[in-house]
């Protein structure tokens, strides 16, 4: 934007103005917000603009009387200001480009008004979205800006290879681009991080002078992305996290995390389109709707950690202090059909008190992910003791959740699902083969959370499935959660 205004400015023919409304936050009344408006006029174009006292009076700031030349205006931040202000500020601009289409037969400096372009920035819909008579203007351009591609997330880090001399592993460009989506706040947030607060190589080649400090690679990223996730914050993550926790938007943001089937976009849905203006949410498109999806695994990630400890950050007795836990766990493995026979009976003893406080839907009916994010926080807990690491993979974006258990130098993989009927039953065993073989895994677990199960069903569905063509190991185990 500055190198426009640069150019712009250059070539004479205009006066370019960019400025922030960011104070417009506190804004409440009219005479404050033309005030705010004025100032910034006065301080950037050096004019002794006068004091206006009301919306009509703005015009007048715009004509040869003050300009000495076509003015193209860009007011940055403008969605701050409250929904009335900006629909009033846009009334009269849309005011000034009437009169000056009217004005057909006249050049650009014969015309009443010298507001030659107008830029309003913000992440809101400014225009139409909270205007209830709809949008003021018949002419308009909203811009989205686009998430960085890979080739041009691969360009920033090579400038960077070339600037300081230390090479980056390719996987780390890779894993940083799948954690972001590109989406370019959070792209150059991890960049920062990887390369100047966790970059240890880069430390100790300023204190003991080597010729070259040594590749960012895996390792360096792993520790970067632990603490980008659970330990701090930029101003891009609070503020999604932030959103995605108010209400009414929360709900919609829960209900994401269900795997049952996806949700369908509207952007006329007022809790949709505040939660896709402010990046929390995105737009899958398939070839014949549109439907929610989260922006990033970074930000699902995030999201899933927040809520997860929100809401269960205190989950009392485990197990039982004497209790032979030795069929679950020992020094070298683990077994994940007794844990989760553990897990449920827990769950069950605990039930009331853990779902006292726990998010409803409309319905009255728990939100799917809240048993997510207490199966997860347990695990954490029972392993932490014992060294072993339990994190949440989101492989598409909506519909699937998968634990990855690092126990004894052991991998193993969990799949979360709903029970609905027989069929999605068969489909969620076929995805588990498709996901076991990229973990590249000869057997992994999928857990299916059901209101009630009977002893004969339970035998029926807990059948050990053995996919043919790959000799992948399937271990459906149903977790009942009623009381």
């Amino acid at each position: 934007m500055q190198q426009v205004v640069e150019r712009i400015q250059a070539e004479g023919q205009f006066e370019v103005l960019i400025t922030t409304m960011q104070s417009g936050k506190s804004v409440t009344t009219t005479k404050a917000a033309l005030h705010l408006l004025v100032t910034n006029l006065r301080n950037r174009l050096n004019v002794d603009f006068p004091t206006i006292h009301n919306w009509v009076e703005l015009r007048t700031l715009f004509t040869p009387r003050y300009l000495s030349k076509p003015l193209i205006l860009i007011l940055d931040e403008f969605d701050a200001l409250p929904s009335e202000f900006i629909n009033r500020f846009v009334n009269e601009f849309r005011s000034i480009y009437t009169e000056r289409q009217n004005e057909i037969d006249k050049s650009a400096l014969e015309k009443s008004y010298w507001l030659h372009g107008l830029a309003l920035i913000g992440v809101r819909g400014l225009l139409g979205v909270e205007n209830i008579s709809g949008s003021p203007f018949n002419v308009q351009r909203s811009i989205r800006i686009p998430n960085l591609t890979q080739a041009e997330v691969v360009g920033l880090f090579k400038w960077y290879e070339q600037e300081s001399g230390q090479p980056i592993e390719q996987a780390v460009i890779d894993r940083v681009y799948y954690e972001t989506q590109g989406q370019p706040g959070l792209t150059c947030w991890l960049g920062e991080l990887l390369t100047e607060t966790y970059n240890e190589a880069l430390i100790n080649q300023k204190v003991e002078k080597a010729e070259a400090p040594a590749p960012i690679g895996m390792k360096e990223f792993d520790r970067t992305f632990l603490w980008a996730l659970k330990g701090l914050g930029n101003n891009n993550i609070l503020n999604i996290v932030s959103k995605a926790r108010e209400e009414p938007y929360k709900q919609v943001v829960l209900n994401l995390f269900k795997t049952d089937q996806p949700i369908e976009f509207t952007f006329d849905d007022p809790l949709f389109n505040y939660l896709y203006l402010n990046g929390v949410v995105d737009i899958e498109a398939t070839a014949d709707n549109l439907y929610l999806k989260f922006p990033s695994p970074f930000v699902q990630k995030r999201l899933f950690y927040a809520f997860a400890h929100e809401l269960f950050n205190r989950l009392g007795a485990l197990y039982q202090p004497f209790e032979d836990i030795s069929a679950i766990i020992s020094e070298t493995s683990l077994n994940i059909r007794a844990l989760m026979r553990r897990y449920e009976r827990y769950f069950r003893e605990n039930r009331d008190w853990l779902l006292k406080d726990a998010p409803r839907r409309s319905d009255l009916h728990i939100f799917e992910a809240v048993y997510h994010f207490n199966l997860f926080m347990y695990l954490v807990r029972f392993l932490e003791s014992r060294r072993g690491q339990v994190t949440p993979e989101f492989p598409t974006g909506n519909g699937q959740i998968d634990l990855l258990i690092r126990y004894a130098d052991q991998l193993y993989g969990v799949e979360l699902k709903s029970f609905v009927d027989a069929f999605a039953y068969k489909q969620a065993i076929t995805q588990a083969v498709r996901y076991a073989a990229k973990l590249h895994l000869s057997e992994i677990s999928l857990v299916f959370f059901v209101e009630a199960v009977d002893d004969e069903n339970r035998r029926k569905f807990e059948t050990t499935f053995v996919d043919a063509p790959t000799g992948i190991t399937v271990q459906p185990i149903l977790v009942a959660t009623g009381g």
